[in-house]
């Protein structure tokens, strides 16, 4: 999240103020990106981006009541910096997407901590049209931590969607019975420690046998008192935030699901947990996480965003156990070796060439990395030759999310931005703690970069200091709408009002593998091309969407067959999916 050259400890008060004038804490080093050979750009033709047709619906919708608390109050503090996250997710099985915030809280050692307005996970539930309320309490949900994030998933297979909130200090799991949630977290064992600093969280059946397991990313190790005694300062302003390379690493958690409601952690038994060759401590300084088919079998991988270690790919052997082989794919560092500060994460198939590409966003002068898999297996950062690498250099990235927000069949990405420190503007005038989130529009194979960088993006444009994104169709009319959480203040809810376009989508229904399929594969074949997407609700930063595919056509085009994969194994084919509605597929037995 923040840069490698500002030194732990100054030894006198002239080399901090030394240190803050050249900016060296928050300035990383900007090499040009090596890119893997291709046409050459003259030789394909230039593209110019749609419009983005976003509107703010936050207060009409019903969400401007909610204000995300970091509990700030001049300690600069890291944790301030890096919540929150917020789901669309259909919680009352009612067939529409809510909206569920993950907030923060007052420190408990500040002063007058107790008046402080009190902060809970918020649930707001749709009434089918995009209008929503408040029913927080009447769910269960009013839970208090110094949250960071969520991950849902039904892990006991009944057809109701769980959540888990991860947080500084222990995490929570919230069972979903009926459309009201129970606090099950001591009885399935899985809070992990309360000197622990969880952040982001996938469900998914990593051993093959039918229901869905839980990885947890742990940051760094953090106290009050570790990060008072760094004494990070900036000249003319004082105390700032202090970068994560000056804490110690850490192992993250990995809870197999027994299937009664308990849970065992076997996170070093499984392979999960990478350390440090000479000191054997544990390196993962983790933010992001995302699923992945990195080779041809049916079990899904992980791919974790690491901030300033190296980030770790998890190949799965498909019997609940991992090899890391984040080098050996290209994956773990930028194209000259150095790590960056990993946060959000996204994997889908951008090209339509059956190579996964990884979006990773990184801190302010590091590009957004593109790693797109070669024919070789390995992954080469294309960023440049993507079109995305010099425009993303300007933003300080959390959420990355691959969209189709125009609903014309191709992946689009989205980035949301805001610099971690609220004083930048006085020692790096190109950085503002506010920034607009970054769109750019996939072109297609045949324009001269991938991705083309968005101008007109209507209220995308408005400045926050985002952290998580999560995108769903909260009203039915096709196109995918967006959610925007920062890590302080209002959150916002973004209506998308494309033009009509022809689209479907599959909602995947698991019987003898999870009951909400995550892991699965659907390649679906219409127009000369194949699409494929991976079944999973976690993208982003700290987020998850609706898991729910959705999938646009171009004009005249008409899905012919679809082939699903399941995450047990078997293959399911068929045809004639209606359009302009969501199809429910389930697991033939």
């Amino acid at each position: 999240m923040s840069t490698s050259s500002r030194p732990s400890r100054p030894l006198v008060a002239a080399l901090v103020v030394v240190v803050a004038a050249l900016g060296l804490w928050f300035m990383r080093r900007t090499p040009s990106t090596p890119v893997s050979s291709g046409p050459a750009a003259s030789e394909r033709a230039a593209a110019t981006a749609p419009p983005a047709r976003f509107a703010d619906i936050t207060t009409e919708a019903g969400l401007g009541g909610f204000v995300r608390l970091n509990g700030a109050t001049g300690d600069k503090l890291l944790p301030e910096t890096t919540g929150g996250g917020g789901a669309f997710v259909d919680v009352d099985n009612d067939g529409d997407l809510d909206v569920v915030l993950v907030n923060g809280r007052a420190w408990p050692w500040t002063k007058d901590a107790g008046a402080a307005p009190r902060s809970t996970v918020v649930l707001y539930t749709n009434d089918g049209t995009g209008h929503f309320t408040d029913t927080t309490a009447a769910a269960g949900l009013a839970v208090q931590r110094y949250g960071m994030g969520i991950a849902a998933g039904d892990f006991d297979n009944d057809g109701w969607t769980d959540l888990y909130i991860t947080a500084v200090g222990q995490n929570v799991l919230l069972e979903n019975v009926g459309g009201r949630f129970h606090d099950i977290t001591a009885s399935a064992g899985v809070a992990g420690r309360a000197d622990q600093w969880s952040t982001c969280a996938t469900w998914f059946d990593a051993d093959s046998d039918g229901d869905l397991d839980l990885f947890v990313c742990n940051y760094v190790r953090w106290s009050r008192e570790l990060d008072r005694a760094q004494e990070f300062s900036l000249a003319g302003v004082g105390r700032a935030y202090g970068p994560p390379r000056n804490f110690a690493g850490t192992a993250p958690l990995f809870f197999v699901n027994q299937g009664d409601g308990r849970f065992s952690e076997r996170a070093a038994a499984a392979g999960l947990v990478v350390t440090d060759p000479v000191t054997k401590a544990p390196a993962a300084k983790s933010l992001g996480v995302a699923l992945a088919h990195l080779d041809d079998n049916h079990c899904p991988d992980l791919v974790v965003a690491n901030d300033t270690v190296r980030n770790y790919a998890f190949r799965n052997r498909c019997d609940g156990t991992f090899e890391e082989v984040g080098t050996t794919l290209g994956l773990a560092y930028d194209g000259y070796g150095n790590a960056r500060s990993g946060m959000g994460i996204d994997i889908a198939d951008v090209r339509d060439d059956g190579a996964p590409v990884v979006a990773i966003g990184n801190f302010a002068n590091e590009m957004t990395a593109f790693f797109a898999r070669q024919a070789s297996g390995q992954f080469v950062d294309e960023a440049i030759a993507s079109g995305i690498g010099a425009a993303s250099r300007a933003h300080l990235t959390f959420g990355v999310l691959f969209v189709d927000y125009d609903l014309d069949g191709r992946e689009d990405l989205l980035t949301v931005n805001g610099h971690v420190e609220d004083q930048i503007a006085l020692v790096q005038k190109s950085q503002t703690h506010a920034q607009p989130a970054g769109l750019y529009w996939n072109a297609g194979p045949e324009a001269a970069t991938t991705f083309v960088p968005v101008t007109d993006t209507g209220a995308l444009a408005t400045p926050i200091v985002g952290r998580g994104g999560a995108y769903g169709d909260i009203d039915g009319d096709g196109d995918l709408d967006l959610l925007l959480v920062p890590t302080t203040g209002a959150v916002r809810l973004l209506r998308n009002a494309v033009e009509p376009r022809r689209w479907f989508r599959l909602r995947l229904v698991g019987t003898t593998s999870p009951h909400d399929a995550v892991g699965a594969v659907v390649e679906v074949t219409s127009g000369g091309r194949t699409r494929r997407r991976i079944v999973s609700p976690t993208h982003g930063y700290l987020s998850q969407s609706d898991p729910a595919l959705t999938f646009g056509l171009a004009e005249g085009e008409t899905p012919e067959t679809i082939r699903v994969t399941w995450p047990r194994g078997a293959v399911q084919t068929l045809s004639g999916v209606p359009l302009g509605q969501t199809t429910t597929i389930t697991e033939a037995q």
